[in-house]
């Protein structure tokens, strides 16, 4: 399947890992603006993150500038009615992306999960975080470890994609374009090693996401290594990996460990080990944090942003993800890799036919539990 958006030449990529460091870089970045801030995002809840953004954004505001938020209505259910009303009252356009109402029936899953901010339409940040304590050290009432992510800042040509994709959506929710983005361009080609493309996701009828990772696993040469939240592959995507295994290829799985907000998933993807492990390829489950970063490396090639490459984000949501051609931002990338990899559990064919026989039980009872969710039309 072809992509909607081409490859852009001209870009500089930056690698940030973790809410420590991405989001001080964002709200750095935010604290510079002179025109617009765009951010649209998923997850998003009141507490001291929310409070740091609110201070920021509020700023920008009263220096001239124009800030849309595009949220997620239902990932926005932790975002109290008093924090809503405090961004109006601060100048702050926000919109909610298919507000939950009963009526609806079955339309009320299709969620917006992209996370993408962008400034001054000259730099942007996608990735797979949200606006929650989930990735703060400090705080309060958030006794476990904070969650393990990443978002790529590009400036360049490629923003000029980022800019329609957030526009299309805006104008889709409210009938109207962005205020003060009227005819706007965004991005412009600069001095930069990186090729970078904007793939999207917007159910069964558009998937190029899916398609490229496919591809991509199906004419790999050398590895192909996949970092994902929620490991709920397509049968098309298992057999690519069993085959490409088969072929030779280092193939590596790196999937949340026991420390998951998703339980029941950590269970039920157990049921596609076995056939995987078989075929050669290697599983790893991420102990010291939960994962939450959904990232690839085919070659050299790299995928990152918010799809979790599972058949429910493929049917119901809106997702984002950006493939880079560079070669130092791929090294980056095997290092972040190999780092995780260390920092993992590996579960081997041998180790995973001995497991007691409860938890194959526990296994099979959410293995058909996420089969009847996953047949919901």
């Amino acid at each position: 399947m072809r992509s909607e958006f081409n490859w852009r030449d001209g870009n500089q990529v930056q690698l940030l890992v973790d809410g420590e460091r991405f989001f001080d870089e964002i709200l750095n970045r935010i604290r510079r603006a002179r025109k617009t801030v765009l951010l649209e995002m998923y997850l998003v809840a009141s507490g001291e993150l929310f409070e740091r953004f609110l201070r920021v954004l509020s700023d920008a505001v009263v220096r001239g500038v124009t800030v849309c938020l595009l949220f997620d209505h239902y990932g926005a259910r932790d975002l109290s009615p008093a924090d809503r009303g405090r961004l109006q009252a601060a100048g702050i356009r926000l919109v909610f992306y298919n507000p939950v109402l009963l009526r609806k029936w079955l339309r009320n899953f299709a969620r917006d999960h992209r996370k993408l901010v962008i400034v001054d339409q000259q730099v942007a940040y996608i990735g797979g975080a949200g606006l929650t304590d989930d990735y703060c050290i400090d705080a309060p009432d958030k006794p476990e470890t904070p969650w393990h992510d990443l978002m790529v800042q590009i400036e360049g040509a490629a923003v000029q994609d980022l800019v329609t994709l957030f526009m299309r959506l805006w104008e889709r929710c409210t009938s109207r374009p962005p205020p003060g983005l009227e005819g706007a361009r965004g991005g412009r080609a600069m001095p930069g090693t990186a090729r970078v493309r904007l793939l999207t996701s917007e159910g069964p009828s558009q998937q190029q996401i899916k398609f490229s990772v496919l591809g991509a696993t199906r004419f790999a040469r050398q590895r192909v290594w996949i970092g994902t939240a929620y490991f709920m592959p397509s049968f098309a995507l298992r057999l690519a990996l069993r085959r490409a295994a088969r072929r030779g290829l280092d193939v590596r799985l790196l999937v949340a460990g026991p420390l998951t907000d998703h339980r029941w998933i950590y269970h039920a993807s157990k049921r596609y080990y076995r056939r995987l492990l078989n075929a050669g390829v290697r599983i790893y489950e991420y102990q010291p944090r939960m994962l939450h970063a959904k990232f690839a490396l085919f070659d050299n090639r790299v995928s990152v942003g918010s799809c979790n490459l599972d058949n429910w984000n493929l049917r119901w949501n809106l997702e984002a993800n950006v493939e880079i051609d560079e070669p130092s931002f791929s090294e980056k990338v095997e290092q972040l890799f190999l780092q995780d990899f260390s920092d993992s559990r590996e579960i081997s064919a041998e180790h995973w036919a001995r497991r007691p026989w409860y938890r194959k039980v526990r296994e099979l009872i959410w293995a058909l539990v996420c089969q009847l969710i996953l047949r919901i039309r």
